[in-house]
């Protein structure tokens, strides 16, 4: 089986519900859409999230996020300076670098930033004779030459994406928040704002559904069942 899950955002214990209910067998994979760092409610785990997907790396696959790359880019920043420049860099607009640091050494912050950066910005997959795409906030026609950002945050098409969504494949992304979509229709799969959404044309799935804040959901899909998994 091939399981998706949404934006996890420093939640542990949402993400260890996920993975008691799915339950991952030898030769299932489960693909992360990014945004494993930042934010966090009660007990935000940016640690304990790394080890935990290190236990399962056989079977996982993890896209970057937008957060990732920020995360990533500060620590490859914050290391290469000097402890005067340390001294006046503003510091990480987010928690997950100071949680870190507590617990991580130097290599290991370096070793998970060169970890990030070499994570893949889309994912193919042909499952059950369908062809799907896997990125953080758009997908885009495999052998387009786009900006790496655009798989992290969207461009100006990313509304539009949305709704139309990729001739010919079924794309699955994360970044934008279910429950700011807005539609004539309603689209949710489950609770209307709270769960994953999915276009009329059903090529475009969203499974960011507010995990790291207060009300969010983390959420998980499995592709050839259509059965939907979530932590509160």
């Amino acid at each position: 089986m091939h399981y998706v899950l949404g934006d996890i955002h420093n939640e542990l214990r949402k993400l260890k519900s996920i993975l008691d209910q799915i339950h991952l067998g030898v030769e299932d994979e489960l693909i992360v859409l990014g945004d494993i760092f930042d934010r966090g409610t009660d007990e935000p785990d940016p640690v304990g999230i790394y080890f935990e997907l290190c236990k399962i790396q056989e079977k996982c696959t993890w896209v970057r996020g937008n957060h990732d790359q920020w995360l990533a880019d500060y620590i490859n920043k914050y290391y290469g300076a000097s402890e005067r420049q340390r001294r006046k860099m503003p510091y990480y607009w987010y928690n997950s670098f100071e949680l870190m640091k507590d617990r991580l050494t130097p290599v290991d912050m370096l070793n998970l930033a060169d970890l990030i950066l070499e994570l893949p910005l889309q994912v193919e997959r042909e499952i059950d004779g369908k062809q799907y795409l896997f990125a953080h906030a758009m997908t885009f026609q495999p052998g387009n030459i786009v900006k790496d950002e655009y798989y992290l945050e969207g461009n100006c098409n990313l509304d539009s994406f949305i709704f139309e969504g990729i001739e010919g494949y079924i794309s699955m992304c994360g970044h934008t928040p279910t429950g700011n979509i807005t539609s004539r229709k309603n689209l949710y799969l489950d609770e209307a704002k709270e769960s994953i959404w999915c276009n009329e044309r059903k090529n475009v799935y969203l499974l960011d559904c507010g995990c790291g804040f207060s009300t969010g959901k983390l959420a998980c899909l499995c592709i050839e069942t259509g059965e939907r998994f979530y932590a509160s």
